[in-house]
């Protein structure tokens, strides 16, 4: 008895499903459009936490190059949207938030990372999801990823020559390789150590130490630097010390009468940013390796530091290496996803490498078949105003090595995502070790 009923409400509710599907149709065609209305660009760097010292400013130059490109037009046709996340120094974050941006936010590509063990932390994440991630930071090599671009120095782009400038110019025949307690440093000391070895350097003038991040008494460690300098051979500290644990490090030099004269320091981590919070008198002549140094006078780098104090709006903002690899960076996935006309990670992916992009020291930087770039090698010799002076550089710039060869289990790998479509390709063996796609 209760079918007349039910038979009547069918139309009703056919009536009621048709005006939500097409409810629901138009909020699907209205929201592509939506979604599509900008381009968004994660940034992913520590804004708190021990290494905020050094990744603040990297988010600050992403978006002053974010608004830049909004000022030419965007990209194809779309205006970029900068979306900002605080990691906070935490590795395990580090994944989280990328996570987060992939997923949620629908960002098209992430610039992100300083730390070995932050970008060795989101690695799962942006293969999973299939996202693009570009590393401006030097680091220990050893790695090819399809989804990574690393425009930071691998260790024959900064390490190596580094050491081959002390041992040439400075005559250094004993090596303090100190560094913080984590992948980069632990990995490039490793690089290190078999490079000085096959020079003929003993185990016996060769001194490792490690420290925590944030470490800050130093006292004892510097009195142990002092002592094994005092065996009466040239003796100099090559440092991987990172983050802010540098400023008490140096300070302790500075307090232990440590000048340059006797034991150089060469950082591959300290920076015009970094020193601009420390008292630079008792470091004057310590060096430090980049592929970058504000002081470098072209065009290119007085205009983009006009630029950089007009955008943060201060006369005292210093510029430094990692910045310059974003701007690298930015420009060469502008150009990839202006030349395919979209912002898919494949098509942007395949377009990346043999895309050149200006450097801010007056060359051309390329992006290689195994996704790391082209880039010049500076010395520089601190200065009181914390700026470097240049005394070194390579005649031209240095393709980057993926994989090392002073590591045993590396030096018949090669990557190459353009022609062997894989990471860690073994040239005796001729097989791919399971980087590949």
């Amino acid at each position: 008895m209760f079918k007349p009923s039910a038979v009547a409400a069918r139309p009703n509710r056919r009536q009621w499903l048709a005006a939500t599907a097409g409810l629901a149709l138009g909020l699907a065609l209205a929201s592509p459009a939506k979604a599509q209305e900008t381009i968004k660009i994660g940034i992913l760097h520590s804004l708190s936490g021990t290494m905020a010292i050094s990744e603040t400013t990297l988010k600050d130059v992403m978006l002053m190059l974010i608004d830049e490109q909004n000022k030419k037009g965007g990209v194809l046709g779309k205006k970029l949207e900068a979306v900002v996340v605080d990691p906070a120094s935490n590795w395990p974050l580090f994944a989280e938030k990328a996570r987060e941006l992939i997923t949620k936010d629908k960002v098209s590509v992430v610039f992100g990372c300083w730390t070995s063990v932050s970008r060795k932390s989101v690695l799962p994440v942006f293969k999973e999801l299939n996202s693009i991630l570009f590393y401006p930071v030097q680091y220990e090599g050893e790695e090819s990823e399809r989804n990574v671009f690393y425009t930071g120095a691998a260790p024959n782009q900064q390490a190596i020559p580094a050491v081959d400038y002390l041992a040439k110019e400075e005559k250094v025949q004993r090596w303090v390789l100190a560094g913080t307690d984590y992948v980069y440093p632990r990995t490039t000391n490793k690089i290190l150590e078999a490079y000085l070895k096959s020079k003929g350097v003993a185990a016996s003038d060769i001194m490792i130490n490690y420290t925590p991040f944030g470490h800050s008494d130093w006292q004892t460690i510097v009195a142990d630097i002092k002592k094994f300098g005092s065996a009466g051979k040239k003796t100099a500290v090559v440092s991987t010390i990172n983050g802010d644990a540098n400023v008490p490090f140096y300070k302790e030099l500075g307090n232990q009468g440590i000048k340059a004269t006797d034991i150089p320091v060469v950082a591959f981590s300290v920076g015009e940013e970094e020193l601009a919070g420390i008292d630079t008198k008792p470091l004057l002549g310590h060096l430090a390796a980049w592929n970058y140094f504000e002081s470098i006078k072209t065009p290119a780098n007085a205009e983009f530091i006009k630029k950089w104090k007009g955008f943060t709006k201060n006369s005292k903002r210093v510029s430094n290496d990692p910045m310059e690899a974003h701007v690298v960076g930015f420009a060469m996935w502008v150009k990839a996803v202006e030349t395919v006309k979209s912002t898919d990670p494949d098509k942007v992916i395949d377009a990346l490498p043999g895309i050149e992009a200006p450097n801010l020291t007056g060359g051309m930087s390329k992006m290689l078949p195994n996704h790391h770039i082209t880039k010049p090698v500076f010395i520089g010799e601190i200065k009181a105003d914390g700026q470097f002076d240049v005394v070194w550089k390579t005649e031209g710039l240095v393709p980057g090595d993926a994989w090392s060869k002073e590591l045993p289990g590396s030096k018949d790998l090669i990557g190459d995502w353009v022609t062997l479509r894989c990471g860690n390709y073994n040239t005796v063996t001729k097989k791919c070790g399971g980087q590949g796609t």
